[in-house]
């Protein structure tokens, strides 16, 4: 029941992450707080399709 997701940060759009997840406990899209080097800085990343 697990599934591969990609992370992409709110601020800049770009895909710095790969993570898994399991669908039954998470059905809605995971928010993580993660390090983006093109915005040098911790901001938001949002489980993109």
């Amino acid at each position: 029941m697990r599934v591969i997701i990609t992370l992409a940060c709110t601020d800049c759009k770009q895909r710095n992450y790969t993570s898994t997840k399991n669908k039954k406990t998470h059905p809605d899209r995971m928010e993580l707080k993660k390090y983006c080097k093109f915005c040098n800085g911790q901001t938001v990343h949002r489980e993109t399709r």
